[in-house]
């Protein structure tokens, strides 16, 4: 893909559906989370464009809308594994790319992949020498294991993304831009009023890739303003 490539929403799955052979030693959980796999129609679109995850369709869906990835800008993506959101930054013509998870991450052509804990507090320095510069866009499409509780996970994510800005405010250049999942619920006054005094312009989002039963949002702030 090259440009604003992305083939962006897959088309749906028509009339057909793919059953399990067998729940053999699977639990009811697992036999829910597999066959939703082998019907899901951006599974299947991910694994036939080499992308590392569906997730990869949330982003792309993202920079349709809000014109995100500029050509010739420097990315970093939080929380990158297993890489599907870094794939799409590359793809869309950002020429540099570095995704940070304290996880490992296989190699991706054209970006580097860092095993660490962004919150290091040598961590904007060094993402800042790998990148050539200050970031034209953090991404973060970090969430905590959810405990099933909606407060206390809604409370949970609100918390990193408010740690995912306070890195991004420390790395992004003038007019730069920064995405984040949130959940359904409102984002707190202390995530929004952060926002509202750094970015020209605040929104929520939720694009046509997050499963309709998910409880996921995402706020993008665009117009980064380093005074």
């Amino acid at each position: 893909m090259t440009g604003k490539s992305g083939k962006g929403r897959p088309p749906a799955a028509r009339g057909l559906t793919v059953k399990l052979r067998t729940a053999k030693k699977r639990t009811t959980a697992s036999q829910h989370w597999l066959s939703r796999q082998l019907n899901d129609p951006y599974v299947r679109a991910a694994q036939a464009q080499g992308l590392r995850s569906r997730a990869a369709f949330k982003l792309i869906e993202l920079d349709d809308r809000f014109k995100l990835i500029r050509r010739g800008a420097r990315v970093i993506d939080l929380g990158a594994a297993p890489g599907g959101w870094a794939q799409v930054a590359v793809q869309r013509g950002a020429a540099a790319v570095v995704g940070v998870d304290l996880l490992a991450i296989d190699p991706i052509p054209g970006a580097q992949m860092i095993q660490g804990d962004f919150m290091d507090p040598d961590m904007p320095a060094r993402l800042t020498e790998l990148l050539g510069g200050k970031a034209d866009l953090v991404l973060s499409d970090m969430a905590p294991n959810t405990t099933g509780h909606g407060a206390t996970d809604h409370i949970r994510i609100v918390a990193l993304a408010e740690l995912a800005l306070d890195f991004a405010i420390g790395a992004l250049a003038e007019g730069g831009g920064f995405v984040a999942k949130v959940f359904q619920g409102g984002s707190e006054k202390t995530l929004l009023d952060p926002l509202k005094k750094h970015f020209a312009q605040v929104r929520h989002a939720k694009p046509p890739a997050s499963r309709k039963e998910s409880s996921e949002l995402y706020v993008v702030a665009t117009g980064f303003r380093t005074k």
